[in-house]
């Protein structure tokens, strides 16, 4: 049996919606549907993995440190505890350890490394679809993300679900494996703005946290998450150079997609 944690997210619906047509694939979810396993990170009684040959675990999401590396200690105690074959983790890209949200993924594979379990870390880059959240054009055409004049190694998060699903469904193949996975083609603001017929002058990120904060629709933790983001992305710190091993197209099997052209969609919805 293969379960896939974490299956309402974004990520998790796409790797859900390719493996629906086999039989031997649970969907795990806090809040289950049809033919789904409650399965809640915050609930340990919850996570009865019995009978699970392969665990995806999708990352549990934004919250705060301590609460992310003991929602993931939960569920890699009790894989271990019920015995599960194999266990494969969304992480995050190598280059990422600048981003204020690093720390509990370094600290999830850590614990992997010392587990009894046998594992594949899948360290992900960040989406073309969040970039096209983070740096979207205003009513005018303007981005004004603070971006500076760096770039970001965007993937499509419809390639990292097919590199997933590749994964879980041949895990004994890829055992005790690290895989960076980010785009091919690093995006600055300026390709952005021409992409979508509109100019490009980033803001500051003092500007940029006020405005966040103004908004009022982020939890305090988020706001430092989003400027570790751009301070990262204008530091030339996630553009793709710094890692050695990009394994996407090896793993795709294919040319990755254009992320570009998935933040031009994501932009225009």
């Amino acid at each position: 049996m293969l379960m896939i944690t974490g299956a309402t997210g974004a990520l998790g619906t796409l790797i859900a919606a390719k493996l629906a047509d086999r039989d031997d694939v649970v969907v795990g979810t806090r809040g289950p549907g049809p033919g789904q396993r409650r399965i809640d990170f915050d609930d340990p009684a919850s996570l009865d993995f019995t009978g699970v040959d392969t665990l995806l675990v999708i990352s549990a999401g934004a919250a705060e440190d301590d609460v992310v590396t003991a929602r993931h200690e939960n569920v890699i105690t009790a894989a271990e505890k019920a015995g599960v074959g194999h266990l494969v983790y969304t992480s995050l890209s190598g280059d990422g350890d600048h981003l204020a949200y690093a720390l509990a993924h370094r600290w999830t594979e850590r614990r992997l490394a010392r587990s009894s379990l046998n594992w594949t870390v899948l360290r992900n880059g960040l989406y073309a679809e969040f970039l096209a959240a983070i740096a979207a054009p205003g009513p005018d055409g303007t981005i004004a993300a603070p971006l500076g004049g760096g770039r970001l190694a965007a993937v499509a998060r419809e390639d990292l679900a097919d590199v997933a699903v590749r994964v879980a469904t041949d895990p004994a193949a890829h055992a005790g494996r690290t895989y960076e996975l980010v785009g091919e083609q690093a995006l600055g603001g300026a390709e952005l703005a021409a992409a979508v017929g509109g100019s490009y002058e980033p803001g500051a990120l003092a500007a940029t946290r006020e405005a966040l904060t103004a908004a009022g629709d982020l939890l305090p933790f988020q706001v430092p998450m989003l400027l570790s983001t751009y301070a990262a992305i204008a530091g030339g710190f996630l553009d793709g150079t710094s890692v050695a091993d990009n394994r996407l197209r090896a793993l795709l099997g294919r040319e990755p997609r254009s992320a570009l052209d998935v933040y031009v969609a994501a932009v225009r919805g």
